[in-house]
């Protein structure tokens, strides 16, 4: 049963940049429960926490394993969040098959960098690309460009991030 099962820890990541946007990757394949939907590819840059990893250690790692990016300032970080994956009816070997969804803590980082330091395409540690493009978004219209089930969480970053987004 989905309720059984635990949340992957987990951290996501609002990059800002100068003009108060916030960058966005365009998914282009599933990850299990992790579905991608027709028109709904956008999100924001996030990732499991390893086991004894420190969430502000986990939010550099991430941000640089899918967008290449080092360039970046802590601004500040949500309470923990949680959302439920969609019904998964895949192999039960898959790596987040074990999971129920995930429990999230967010963190507000400003880009310091360039452009051209953003490269979703290279894999990096090991871990295959996410994303096939990417762009600056306005905060308060990306929650419109993800998976439903991700919308709820989505809105309340908006709303914890909205000072930086100026």
């Amino acid at each position: 049963m989905q309720s059984d099962k635990p949340y992957r820890p987990n951290v996501g990541i609002a990059l800002f940049n100068a003009g108060g946007r916030v960058l966005i990757g365009r998914r282009f394949k599933d990850d299990g429960p992790e579905i991608v939907l027709p028109g709904l590819e956008w999100q924001m840059p996030q990732g499991g926490i390893d086991p004894g990893e420190d969430p502000r250690q986990a939010v550099m790692r991430e941000l640089w394993e899918e967008t290449g990016a080092v360039s970046a300032d802590y601004l500040s970080e949500t309470d923990w969040m949680t959302y439920e994956f969609p019904p998964y009816d895949g192999p039960q070997t898959h790596r987040l098959a074990k999971f129920r969804g995930q429990r999230q803590k967010w963190f507000a980082l400003r880009f310091t960098g360039r452009d051209d330091e953003i490269d979703p395409l290279t894999p990096r540690n090991g871990q295959p690309a996410e994303f096939d493009q990417w762009r600056w978004e306005r905060l308060d219209l990306v929650a419109d460009l993800v998976v439903p089930f991700r919308r709820d969480v989505y809105r309340a970053v908006a709303v914890r991030f909205a000072e930086f987004a100026r």
